[in-house]
């Protein structure tokens, strides 16, 4: 495994960023998504565009919850509203980051 910077944590959200290799991770409680940097950009695009309202469902423990589905449609990731304000915030901090460490260097 390369060694990362932390360019951001909000809430249970981490995102990394490795100098050599360019790879950005998304460590999400007990999830770990591996983009490139172009990756990163569409995905976090993606999310973006992803209003909580709008795509929430009703949870059998009453809570209600984002489904953001993946290439394979046995596997979704599930958000509470404040877990994925997180995940959203710390994706576009991440990048104002990124920006700033290519300026310094």
């Amino acid at each position: 495994m390369c060694e990362t910077r932390i360019l951001t944590q909000k809430g249970p959200t981490v995102i990394s960023h490795c100098p050599e290799c360019g790879m950005l991770n998304i460590w999400h409680q007990n999830l770990l998504l591996c983009f490139t940097p172009s990756q990163f950009v569409s995905f976090q695009r993606f999310t973006n565009d992803m209003g909580f309202e709008d795509r929430c469902f009703p949870f059998p423990d009453g809570s209600e919850r984002v489904v953001l589905c993946t290439p394979n449609r046995d596997i979704n990731f599930v958000f509470t509203e404040e877990e994925w304000d997180d995940f959203n915030s710390a994706m576009i901090e991440s990048l104002y980051m990124l920006e700033v460490y290519s300026l310094v260097n």
